[in-house]
């Protein structure tokens, strides 16, 4: 099984960005820990501040993996382009956030993803990738 994660922007701050929503966890640690938790899965795992290229990515996954998780962070409530890539593709996706984005700001509680999306989880912290990875098995 194939399996890739995508984070979008601020997401490579992780472990220093506000560790009181986000934790002190950097994502390169909890992904070392999910390839040990999953050895069954071939993980890959990709990051970026720019809206483009994580389109490019989840096109390049798209109709050759067996599930993407997709935490677009902020280009979630904004980005049309990442919603019509998620849409365009034959691998599934589940969307996630590790804050539970309905109980912050009102502008986080749109998401262009979410519709064609397989699921979405949110507010379970890093745990949410994990559960993401369980709805694929």
């Amino acid at each position: 099984m194939k399996i890739s994660i995508i984070n979008g922007p601020n997401l490579n701050l992780l472990g220093k960005r506000e560790p009181e929503i986000y934790g002190s966890l950097t994502f390169e640690e909890y992904f070392n820990s999910l390839k040990e938790k999953f050895p069954q899965i071939e993980f890959t795992y990709y990051q970026s501040n720019v809206e483009g290229e994580l389109i490019n990515k989840i096109q390049e996954f798209g109709f050759t993996y067996d599930g993407i998780i997709l935490n677009a962070g902020a280009y979630t409530h904004t980005s049309i382009g990442i919603g019509d890539a998620v849409k365009g593709i034959s691998t599934p996706v589940v969307e996630v956030h590790i804050s539970n984005t309905f109980s912050r700001e009102s502008f986080r509680h749109q998401s262009y993803i979410s519709g064609n999306a397989k699921g979405v989880i949110l507010g379970f912290g890093m745990r949410s990738y994990e559960l993401a990875i369980q709805s694929f098995l």
